[in-house]
């Protein structure tokens, strides 16, 4: 939920924060707490097209024009969907009752349903070529082609390094834990070991990083990426949701320095410290080297001591436990208005709060997914599961389109051309599978797993029940959305 939102909630109910009032109402609150719900009510006090401007809205929206314009008390929304609160929970702070309405609210719009209209791979070819405004939504799998590896997949970051065990982590997300990074004595010394493993160096941009610089012009480009590579290839529609490599800043003085500063250090696997800082605190690094020399032959008390200063230098990457970028919001409350298509490559959508786009989009904007798995707590239109490269080449060749060159500085020998060019139809690669005459298509690479069976058996089923004659459209494709991962709820590194 935008935090403007929020602030309107919260002032309009008198409460600037956790610690004013407590958990009894007074009447001043009553805009959000309201009193106690006639449940037999509910549905005569709501207006006419309630469900219809939910549904067409997206979240924050919805929340803007019902709690803060309208003034409908929290807990008769909740009713709405089924969900009452008792006398006591009605009774709890402005912030406690948000809580429970944006958790109602999400889960809500995660059952949005697919538009039937659209289920080819034609379809995605029309809507990208007829689209006036493409928010692009991408993960780490539209890198791992470059040699930078994913996350979460069986043989991505996190696998590897609980399967190797080099580093001293009781969970391989502490890799990038703000907390860890900061109050454990080894935790920086850990991550700049390892962090030339997915530093941006000399990697080249690929297929799907050089499509988005292709439809730049009519699209918005929201990654979740830290390495950079959507600058190499020139992409400046973009918005680096958790942050980047390309600058890096002290951890005490907050002073920001471009990347290339610590550049050095992170090849060699050494800690930057802040220069300003080391010369008002009078600490050299050879005073620190000494003392870290000493600590490490010493088996003393001293040894859960930090081994390094406050002013570390660390990238502007978010890790867990850190805010995102302030302009996130700001930037999806007006692409939110804009965007035609919602195009979804290389991600499983289950980080926080990047995941929860999704339900800030209106349920009529048409929703592409590109992916090796299946994301299965939401329902896209179109669903094209297999390696996102090739997804994305097949693409062109259907639009007729030559990607662009893969690094910026190409762009130099003449004017930047996001001309289209035609190929002859001879060039063109037969279609990939479909499935059971639905609208999830499989490209090599394609991983579906238990999902895609019971899918495949469930739309088995449907259509012999049905038993369509030859002018007969086919039933609908089964609705398989599952509850968004629990544990997606705060920033992180993917």
């Amino acid at each position: 939920m935008d935090e403007d939102v929020l602030d309107d909630i919260l002032d309009r109910s008198n409460i600037l924060d956790d610690e004013a009032g407590d958990d009894n109402v007074t009447d001043e609150q009553s805009f959000v707490a309201g009193r106690k719900v006639d449940q037999d009510t509910v549905g005569n006090m709501l207006p006419h097209g309630f469900y219809v401007y939910f549904g067409a809205q997206g979240l924050s929206s919805f929340v803007k024009e019902y709690v803060v314009t309208r003034g409908i008390p929290i807990p008769e929304l909740l009713c709405a969907f089924d969900v009452y609160l008792c006398e006591e929970l009605q009774r709890k702070k402005p912030k406690t009752l948000v809580y429970f309405l944006q958790v109602v609210l999400s889960r809500e719009l995660q059952l949005r349903e697919r538009l039937p209209r659209y289920s080819t791979v034609q379809d995605a070819v029309n809507l990208i070529t007829s689209s006036r405004r493409i928010l692009i939504l991408t993960g780490a799998g539209i890198s791992v082609s470059c040699g930078i590896p994913d996350f979460r997949s069986r043989n991505g970051l996190y696998a590897t390094l609980k399967e190797q065990g080099e580093y001293d982590l009781d969970d391989p997300q502490q890799m990038f834990d703000i907390q860890y990074f900061k109050e454990n004595p080894s935790g920086c010394v850990v991550f700049y070991s390892f962090a030339k493993q997915i530093y941006p160096s000399n990697f080249t941009p690929s297929p799907c990083h050089r499509f988005i610089k292709l439809v730049e012009e009519n699209g918005q480009n929201y990654t979740q990426n830290i390495d950079t590579l959507e600058t190499v290839v020139g992409i400046r529609n973009v918005l680096q949701c958790h942050g980047s490599f390309a600058t890096a800043s002290c951890l005490k003085c907050r002073i920001r320095v471009p990347g290339s500063v610590i550049e050095e250090h992170i090849m060699q696997g050494e800690v930057p410290l802040c220069k300003s800082c080391e010369a008002s605190g009078k600490m050299s690094r050879e005073v620190i080297n000494s003392i870290q020399r000493r600590r490490r032959k010493s088996n003393s008390e001293e040894e859960d001591e930090p081994l390094f200063p406050p002013w570390i230098i660390k990238p502007d990457i978010t890790f867990f436990g850190e805010k995102l970028t302030d302009n996130f919001e700001e930037c999806l409350e007006n692409d939110r208005e804009q965007a035609d298509l919602l195009l979804i490559i290389g991600t499983a959508l289950k980080v926080a709060p990047v995941s929860d786009i999704i339900t800030h989009m209106p349920h009529s904007v048409p929703q592409i997914l590109i992916n090796k798995t299946p994301v299965t707590h939401i329902n896209p239109d179109i669903i094209l599961l297999g390696d996102a490269d090739g997804i994305i080449e097949h693409l062109c060749e259907k639009l007729g389109w030559s990607l662009p060159p893969a690094k910026a500085e190409q762009y130099l020998r003449g004017p930047i051309s996001t001309s289209i060019k035609r190929r002859s139809q001879e060039s063109l690669k037969p279609d990939p599978k479909q499935v059971a005459d639905s609208h999830i298509w499989l490209f090599e690479g394609a991983e579906g797993g238990k999902w895609l069976g019971d899918f495949e058996a469930a739309r088995a089923q449907a259509i012999e029940r049905s038993d369509p004659g030859p002018n007969v459209p086919s039933p609908p494709e089964p609705m398989f959305v599952e509850s968004a991962p629990r544990d997606a709820k705060r920033a992180r590194v993917t």
